[in-house]
């Protein structure tokens, strides 16, 4: 099957063409804009870095309740409760001190923020290349229109240049239209990874500062 005959894509050929390689660099860009925010929306949500912090395994775990805190936390689907999980985890595991208990939880905090991170520096180069791809096609584009401007000499059609120089602005706009969703969407994940740190680093150190009263009466 011939995809031109397909209803629309002719038109957008037709556009892409009219931009030159720049154009299709530009188009390219946007396809991939479009995979990274969908693929990043679902990486986000399926490690669960949404909801709030597990308060009631935390406030198990701050009275004594030790087991069902764990359980609570285990149960939890989120990126939070994961964490408090492990950092639970670590807590009672007689083979860790408090330094390299917190070390663990610390590193598996990292993990997490590695994950809810992936992808955001390919937003951030696409946001900065797009426009300067469109640039760079409307200078190209710039080019020939005033060559032929040149090779017309005296008999110079004033729409003819008109034409070129609207031609070769297309690539500016479209830069600009995949550069300013790429944008957004980079600064919406950012603040999304941001919360998430915080809140992990709220719940570490409210689980290894903050022993149970169990443990601390074992203690004594």
């Amino acid at each position: 099957m011939d995809l031109l005959s397909l209803p629309g894509v002719a038109p957008i050929v037709a556009f892409l063409d009219r931009g030159g390689p720049a154009m299709w660099a530009i188009f390219a860009l946007s396809v991939i804009t479009l995979a990274l925010i969908l693929w990043k929306e679902w990486s986000l949500w399926s490690m669960g870095s949404g909801g709030r912090p597990p308060e009631e395994a935390l406030a198990l775990w701050r009275t004594g309740l030790v087991d069902r805190a764990v359980a609570f936390a285990g149960q939890s689907g989120t990126a939070r409760g994961r964490l408090a999980f492990a950092a639970m985890r670590n807590c009672l595991d007689e083979g860790l001190n408090d330094v390299t208990a917190a070390e663990e939880t610390k590193r598996h905090a990292k993990g997490l923020l590695a994950k809810a991170e992936q992808g955001l520096r390919s937003l951030e180069l696409i946001a900065t290349i797009a426009p300067l791809l469109g640039l760079f096609g409307t200078v190209l584009g710039m080019i020939a229109a005033f060559q032929a401007l040149q090779e017309a000499g005296a008999r110079t059609d004033p729409s003819t240049l008109a034409g070129g120089i609207w031609e070769a602005l297309l690539t500016t706009a479209a830069g600009m239209g995949v550069a300013i969703p790429a944008a957004a969407a980079l600064t919406w994940f950012e603040s999304r990874a941001d919360h998430l740190r915080h809140d992990l680093e709220d719940i570490a150190t409210r689980i290894h500062t903050r022993a149970p009263v169990a443990l601390l009466r074992a203690a004594e």
